[in-house]
Parts: C-alpha cells; sequence; structure tokens
C-alpha cells in the first residue's frame, strides 16, 4: 500500500475531527483531509484540490509553534470556559485545541522531526494519532543527511530508536507503506517533557556525519507491519470512542493496548 493511500485510510478510521499536517509541498497529502485543517510549509506549492477548511501557514514549524494560539483556526480551538464553578482551568481561561491527527513530514533531518514532534505532541493527547513520514529508507544514500540523490528520506529513521530509548510509555508502530515507511505513534503525553529537557544530549549523540550507519533491520523493514494489518486491527473504534468522551488515559487505555498487541506492538 502507497502511503497515501495509507493516509487517505487513517483519515477514515481515526474519524478525525481536525487535523495538522508538516510538510506540505504540492498538496498529494493534504487533500485527503475533509476536516478543519491547517498545513505548515515555508515554500508550499500547492496543485491539488483541496476540500477541506485549511489555514495554509508559510512558515517554518519552529515558528509556527512560536506562535501565541497556533491552533486557533480549529473548531474547537481556543475559546471561553464557562460555567468554572471555582478556581481556574490549567490552562487559564482558554482551553486549547487537542489534535486528533498530524502528520509530520518537514525537513528530513532528525533533529527537525524531533522538534516536530515535541511542538505536536504539546496539542496532542492519549487518543491522538501522530504520523511520521519516510522512515524506512531504502539505502544508506537515501538516509544521508546531505543529499544527493532524487528521493531522500534524511535520517528521520532514528526517531524510531530516539523515541524508543528516551519515551517508552509511548507506542509506536512502523508500517511497511511505500517506498519510504512511516511511524504512527499512539499514547501522546503533553506533559512530558523528556524529549525537551534531552534534546541537546540527544541531538549531540545522532548527529554523525555520512555515511549514515542505518541499521540492517531498518534496511530491510524488519518489524515493520503491514498497512492493511494496522487498519484492520480492532483498536480504532475503542480509541475513537473514549477521544470523543474525553475518557482520560487510565480509563481508556486498556481496549486500545490489547488491539494494539494483537498487531504485535503495545505495552
Amino acid at each position: 500500500m502507497k502511503r497515501h493511500e495509507f493516509l487517505r485510510e487513517l483519515h477514515k478510521v481515526t474519524a478525525n475531527r481536525n487535523y495538522l499536517e508538516i510538510g506540505v509541498n504540492d498538496g498529494r497529502s493534504l487533500k485527503l483531509s475533509r476536516v478543519p485543517s491547517i498545513a505548515v510549509d515555508p515554500a508550499f506549492k500547492v496543485t491539488s484540490e483541496l476540500r477541506c477548511d485549511v489555514h495554509l501557514v508559510k512558515a517554518t514549524s519552529d515558528d509556527f509553534f512560536a506562535r501565541a494560539d497556533p491552533l486557533a483556526h480549529l473548531k474547537g480551538g481556543r475559546h471561553p470556559l464557562r460555567n468554572l464553578r471555582r478556581g481556574r482551568h490549567p490552562l487559564g481561561h482558554w482551553r486549547r485545541a487537542t489534535l486528533d491527527l498530524s502528520f509530520i513530514d518537514g525537513m528530513h533531518l532528525f533533529e527537525y522531526a524531533l522538534r516536530d514532534f515535541i511542538n505536536v505532541e504539546r496539542y496532542s493527547g492519549w487518543g491522538s494519532v501522530i504520523v511520521l513520514d519516510d522512515m524506512l529508507p531504502r539505502s544508506i544514500d537515501e538516509a544521508a543527511r546531505d543529499r544527493h540523490t532524487t528521493a531522500w528520506t534524511g535520517d528521520v529513521y532514528k526517531l524510531t530508536e530516539i523515541l524508543a530509548r528516551h519515551r517508552p510509555d509511548l507506542v509506536t508502530v512502523l508500517v511497511d507503506t511505500q517506498p519510504t515507511g512511516q511511524l504512527v505513534v499512539f499514547g501522546a503525553d503533553p506533559r512530558n517533557t523528556v524529549l525537551r529537557d534531552r534534546y541537546d544530549e540527544i541531538v549531540a549523540e545522532y548527529d554523525v556525519p555520512d555515511p549514515q550507519k542505518v541499521p540492517e533491520a531498518t534496511l530491510e523493514r524488519a518489524g515493520a507491519v503491514r498497512p492493511e494489518t494496522l487498519l484492520e486491527a480492532g483498536l480504532w473504534r475503542p480509541l475513537v470512542r473514549a477521544r470523543n468522551l474525553g475518557l482520560r488515559r487510565a480509563q481508556g487505555w486498556e481496549p486500545v493496548r490489547r488491539a494494539l498487541e494483537q498487531v504485535g506492538v503495545g505495552s
């Protein structure tokens, strides 16, 4: 299954109420959205017809997330809280939007993708779905930090190991989409600051000169599940129900975890 086919089906099974995309290019993935969306790219050149209520942001993702209220466009974004009987809401007088589905396909260097993940997670919840693109390079040349091939993933594949090492609380699923795979992340925690706190340490360890030592398991796509297997898993109905009801992780995670275990992942 090609990546855009997989994304199309993800929009369906997640029943997402909003969508964020980092890295727009010509709009081939953005055109799949039918819900309020935000798309960020410093140099987009959209040639596809868009069929959603979309805010196109011509900026780097770092600059976008530095804004005071980056998700204001999304329905259910910042709005006054009513009927507060006492005290202050933990986010102040405004409630932030929570992202249902996010697709990270920006700059193909791991440190940029890591910052994008950190920023996206701040606006996600445990029931959110975050997808990172180009996680299974097909060759060492394709995975180079300095691009010298037509097809290029860069070294964003390193996010798979980084998240496994530093955020074992997350559940990550490598998906064998064509041409270069994707990583789907479940269980986001906007309060977790581990990646932000360790960012400099992580960059110092993983920023190495070309040629990259791409793990054989990555090149051989070991452990990557068939996209159909994930799409047909029994996790989506309980995930969507728990998300829409606003259930806490402790209330809604167990059936999702069991379904993830059936496709060979989960914790």
